[in-house]
């Protein structure tokens, strides 16, 4: 292990763009498998590594449909979530804003109480437990429509939990256009949710602007083709609108081709904030710390370079101001630790 993968793997941090379902690790959704024979998705965790080798963006999306086939009833949200925080644990990640979809769940029939009651009662646990601080996105996905984004609104602005902190837009870009679902942000909005749409992954910096001015977003997911628009960078920059940017997520699912020609380079070079995140990540074969070294790499960090881009998250999360401040004061303190300590 290098100096700075350990510094990396002991840093205090926060995770901005990672999913509820997405997050499922092999341990997991073998366990799942096993209370659900029958599923197409492989139980013993070494099969799932092919299993979770993608063509495409479209077949990412089918395959991630299967996992979420096995979520039937409430334990299975419980254990699920509660797991999630415990491998989020193991990476010193203190904070995180986990996407969840109740559509996904609701339509398959568990009752939305029930599916409530599940991720509350995991995060609080989470909480006490491992010391790692859960909050929710609730995110309509894309693909199902205008029944999905009444379902997700209705759910997110009459029911929504004490976890709940924003409302967002996921699955697939093409053929999804932004604007049809302005009405459903504006709800969440009014119910004092901040807007955070995916946008720009597989599909051009149209959709960026279209979510900035469609569906007010205060942070963009991936954000990936903004780089090919010179003003919609200085538009980021000058606006203060942060970028969720998940690197092996953009590979695997063919957003990027390389991880070389990643464009966050050309974001920061640029003046945009840029955040690092895993995304979905045993279903890419990574997980934070990874995306942590892997941009180092890219952007030529050191292990100060590594601690503020850490503060990025913190700074543009939407976590208290005290919590924000004590997160804050946990890198900086580790940091200097760490400084004291190398020869």
């Amino acid at each position: 292990m290098s100096d700075l993968t350990a510094f990396i793997a002991g840093l205090p941090k926060a995770e901005l763009h990672v999913h509820h379902v997405g997050s499922a690790s092999p341990r997991i959704v073998a366990e799942l498998a096993a209370r659900h024979p029958g599923s197409k998705v492989p139980a013993d965790p070494e099969a799932l590594a092919d299993y979770f080798t993608f063509t495409d963006f479209a077949h990412f999306v089918q395959v991630y449909l299967s996992v979420v086939d096995m979520i039937r009833d409430a334990e299975d949200v419980r254990l699920l979530t509660y797991g999630v925080a415990e491998d989020m644990a193991r990476q010193n990640i203190r904070y995180a804003e986990l996407t969840v979809t109740p559509y996904s769940s609701t339509s398959r029939g568990i009752p939305d109480g029930a599916f409530l009651e599940a991720i509350e009662d995991a995060r609080t646990a989470a909480e006490r437990d491992l010391g790692v601080v859960l909050r929710w996105t609730f995110d309509i996905p894309g693909e199902a429509g205008l029944a999905a984004a009444e379902e997700t609104a209705r759910i997110a602005t009459e029911m929504g939990p004490d976890g709940l902190v924003s409302f967002g837009l996921g699955g697939p870009e093409i053929g999804v256009p932004r604007p049809q679902f302005k009405p459903y942000f504006d709800r969440a909005i009014a119910a004092g949710l901040h807007s955070v749409p995916h946008a720009g992954e597989t599909t051009g910096p149209g959709t960026v602007w279209d979510a900035l001015t469609s569906l007010r977003a205060e942070r963009i997911g991936h954000g990936t083709s903004s780089a090919q628009d010179p003003r919609l960078l200085e538009h980021l920059a000058e606006q203060g609108i942060p970028l969720e940017v998940c690197p092996t997520s953009n590979i695997a699912t063919r957003a990027v081709e390389h991880l070389d020609s990643h464009p966050i380079g050309d974001m920061v070079k640029a003046g945009v904030l840029v955040t690092v995140n895993s995304d979905d990540p045993p279903m890419f074969g990574t997980d934070l710390n990874r995306e942590y070294g892997i941009a180092a790499r890219l952007l030529g960090l050191d292990a100060p370079g590594v601690a503020a881009l850490a503060k990025n998250a913190v700074r543009v999360s939407f976590l208290d101001t005290a919590g924000k401040a004590r997160l804050d004061e946990e890198i900086d303190a580790y940091l200097a630790d760490w400084q004291r300590r190398e020869p």
